[in-house]
């Protein structure tokens, strides 16, 4: 869970400073993933990388927003210290994060790492932040999730002739198999595409 988070905020931080209210809503509304993460969560993780030196809290000069409700006791106590931490900065400025020189190159390797690529949510969150990696990363994780695609077809496929299953069972282990076989051919539609581009990128980089 750390190691996806981390991927995630990360990411967000690639592109510009956030506050921690708009990185939560972000996880959300850009990346399709956590719907229901919590402050709880998200403060504890950026306080770990600011301590390993991948992100850097600044000042914000934008005016300060009310404060939010988060859905939950510790998540309520996690942004009120917070605003409490962003205090003393005064009326003018309010606490940001922004990631460092040393984080954006420790997003890379987690980003592109093939070995932590183990289930769906994973391997969506790092195609939403894609554009990071070069051709050559890109297709090692299309390779590895379709290399984990075609396992789980076979099992699927397997299980769906198992005798003494009835109609009703089966038709969802059909079903399941369909999935997996859409999935699959999204995955070698980008394998293409992405082939193409680490050939194009391989040729201007002579």
């Amino acid at each position: 869970m750390n190691r996806v988070l981390d991927i995630a905020v990360l990411g967000l931080l690639m592109d510009r400073d956030h506050h921690g209210y708009e990185i939560r809503t972000q996880l959300r509304d850009r990346l399709g993933v956590w719907a229901n993460v919590s402050f709880g969560s998200i403060y504890p993780a950026l306080a770990r990388l600011e301590r390993h030196g991948f992100v850097e809290a600044v000042t914000s000069s934008e005016p300060r927003v009310s404060s939010l409700s988060t859905g939950s006791l510790s998540g309520e106590r996690a942004s009120l210290r917070s605003l409490r931490a962003t205090q003393g900065l005064g009326r003018r400025g309010r606490k940001v994060y922004r990631i460092t020189e040393q984080g954006r190159q420790e997003f890379v390797r987690l980003l592109g790492d093939t070995a932590t690529l183990d289930d769906s949510k994973n391997f969506s969150l790092r195609m939403a932040l894609a554009k990071y990696l070069t051709p050559s990363l890109r297709v090692g994780l299309l390779e590895r999730r379709r290399t984990d695609l075609v396992e789980r077809l076979a099992e699927v496929r397997a299980g769906a002739i198992n005798e003494q299953l009835d109609t009703y069972a089966r038709s969802v282990m059909e079903h399941a198999a369909k999935g997996v076989e859409l999935d699959l051919a999204w995955i070698d539609s980008l394998l293409t595409t992405e082939r193409s581009n680490q050939q194009t990128f391989a040729r201007e980089a002579k």
